[in-house]
């Protein structure tokens, strides 16, 4: 069992500017496209209506709509 304690702090996941919005940071593809099948899951969302894109000014992953 690990020793370490809950802070209480509620999470805030990494998140950096796209446009005009601050979009939440995924480290790989694979993680944004675990997050997008959970959201449109939680949300009542169409499968694969949400799908994962390579952000242009980070090493890492975004979600976004299919329109």
């Amino acid at each position: 069992m690990s020793s370490k304690k809950f802070s209480g702090a509620p999470y805030e996941p990494k998140k950096c500017w796209v446009g005009d919005k601050h979009k939440i940071c995924y480290d790989s593809r694979d993680d944004a496209e675990d997050a997008a099948r959970l959201v449109e899951y939680e949300h009542g969302l169409p499968v694969k209506s949400l799908y994962a894109y390579k952000c242009e000014y980070g090493d890492h992953w975004h979600l976004a709509n299919k329109k």
